[in-house]
């Protein structure tokens, strides 16, 4: 009787060239559409692309380990480049270029690539990288047009045979916001990339057949991942849009000819969509899967798409687990609604207390989780790696609770969650509320200073156009749905919330908005 292998033996499997399978496989069918060039390429197409760039990055030494930065708006060339890393055996390195130059030269000193490839309209950041010695190529690409890369595609054969990678292998090195420091370089292996899309597969009903929308940044694990890496998995087709915006999104998503199966977005992407006056007569029947996450979503947003018959499945996930920890089915989505659903079968979850203690059913306490999907740890910086998991178990941040089904609800971040008057009060609470308030557009709480309370809420609230609300009628609304304790004691009316470049709101910018405005506190 043969022995199963051991779990080490398990690590060093081959990880497989998805592009390259579905080349043999279904050569003809289409892999990816890019909206703003216009360029749709299949699978045969896609695959000698990738093969022909994969052998001109190893003219300029690029090969197993090596990093390859980044650096340009969503593309279908961040896929083709994803990919030909892939054959060569080389780590992605998707950089955020909503960032400062000076955050970015931080970002690059910490993970050394060899390489930068970057998008025309940053030009003077590349080059300035190259200049002061912490890059030693680059590669210029505009879209498709006459450029380095493309040349060098050209110019290169695709008879490229892929080197062999494992399942332990570094995929790729994805950066974090740094919203709380300095951004940190979230290791994620093949075999990570594997299980969460098994994990997509089976949670959302990701197929060959599957068409997906891709309108989040590609440096941010949701784009690049939830949905796109995983229909590239299953050999579906994947269209991308630069950038977001709602019109072309709600466009997009409602045009029988791009038939959109799946898509993923934060409650900002949804709620934007929601509000446009062409929404309510847009046809999106056919969707199979909009799945949400990134933030807890306001109860009035999900019935918003509920209403229309839309499934609209709240997820839990982050970058050092590759997204998906935990999803609602879609059986669930109506009878559920608010919860971030049951764990994937790929990982493992508990809840801690204070203590390190796995709480019990419904209290509230420190979501954590284990399994092949979750990050070995941070690109050289082991302290931040150690301080990161507890007895083998990802400490991932969020407050969170499990009910006796086994379905989890994420109530914030447990960073965000504020004492006042020695009660927990966690702000996604007092949004939800909020964004109950007719005319309320969006609304984001934060926990301040206060010399009574230790802690009180400021709500910065944005009012649809027209509308006319009062600081009164924002208290007024609140306790009628809250305990006093939890009614925020300041109401801010803003044009905008600022929101990170994943589209969550930013607590950093408003916290630092409300120091600034110190001689004020003393008025709601």
């Amino acid at each position: 009787m043969l022995a199963a292998p051991a779990s080490s033996e398990l690590a060093n499997y081959a990880a497989p060239d998805w592009i390259g399978h579905y080349a043999q496989q279904t050569p003809d069918k289409l892999a990816m559409t890019d909206v703003h060039s216009r360029r749709t390429y299949t699978y045969r197409a896609m695959n000698e692309r990738c093969s022909r760039l994969a052998s001109f990055l190893r003219t300029k030494k690029i090969g197993p380990g090596e990093r390859v930065a980044v650096l340009c708006h969503n593309s279908t060339d961040i896929f083709e480049i994803q990919f030909a890393c892939r054959k060569l055996g080389a780590i992605f390195v998707p950089l955020n270029w909503r960032l400062a130059q000076a955050e970015l030269s931080a970002i690059i000193r910490n993970a050394e690539p060899r390489l930068l490839i970057y998008g025309h309209e940053f030009s003077l950041m590349a080059e300035a990288f190259h200049a002061s010695g912490i890059v030693p190529n680059l590669i210029e690409t505009r879209d498709g047009q006459a450029s380095p890369y493309e040349t060098g595609i050209a110019e290169h054969d695709a008879s490229l045979e892929a080197v062999p990678v494992t399942h332990s292998d570094i995929f790729a090195i994805m950066y974090t916001s740094g919203t709380t420091g300095q951004p940190k370089g979230v290791i994620i292996t093949h075999r990570m990339t594997i299980f969460s899309a098994v994990n997509g597969m089976m949670k959302a009903s990701v197929k060959g057949t599957s068409n997906g929308l891709t309108f989040l940044p590609l440096f941010h694990v949701g784009g690049l991942f939830l949905m796109a890496n995983f229909i590239f998995h299953a050999g579906g087709h994947n269209i991308l849009m630069r950038t977001f915006d709602p019109g072309q999104a709600l466009a997009i998503l409602g045009d029988p000819r791009f038939s959109i199966t799946h898509s993923f977005g934060v409650p900002t992407n949804f709620s934007m969509i929601a509000e446009l006056p062409a929404y309510a007569d847009t046809d999106l029947s056919h969707l199979e899967c909009l799945t949400v996450g990134g933030a807890p979503s306001p109860m009035a947003l999900l019935e918003a798409y509920a209403k229309k018959g839309v499934k609209l499945q709240q997820g839990w996930g982050m970058t050092e687990t590759t997204t998906l920890g935990t999803m609602l089915a879609a059986r669930d989505a109506f009878t559920k609604i608010g919860s971030a659903g049951q764990p994937v079968m790929h990982a493992e979850l508990t809840i801690f207390d204070d203590d390190f203690q796995h709480a019990s059913p419904d209290a509230v306490g420190q979501l954590a989780i284990r399994g092949p999907t979750v990050t070995p740890g941070y690109w050289r910086q082991p302290a931040a790696t150690a301080e990161a998991f507890h007895q083998g178990w990802f400490l991932t941040g969020d407050a969170a609770q499990c009910d006796a089904d086994g379905y989890y609800a994420i109530v914030d971040r447990w960073k965000d969650m504020y004492i006042s008057g020695g009660e927990n009060v966690y702000p996604a609470e007092i949004e939800n509320v909020l964004s109950g308030i007719s005319g309320v557009v969006e609304a984001a709480v934060i926990g301040v200073a206060d010399s009574k309370w230790g802690e009180v809420g400021c709500a910065y609230v944005v009012r649809r156009s027209g509308t006319v609300l009062t600081a009164a009628d924002v208290i007024s609304h609140c306790a009628n749905n809250l305990a006093r304790f939890k009614l925020p004691k300041y109401i801010r009316f803003v044009d905008a919330i600022p929101h990170s470049a994943a589209g969550k709101i930013s607590k950093p910018e408003l916290r630092a908005a409300f120091a600034r405005e110190a001689p004020n506190h003393g008025h709601p």
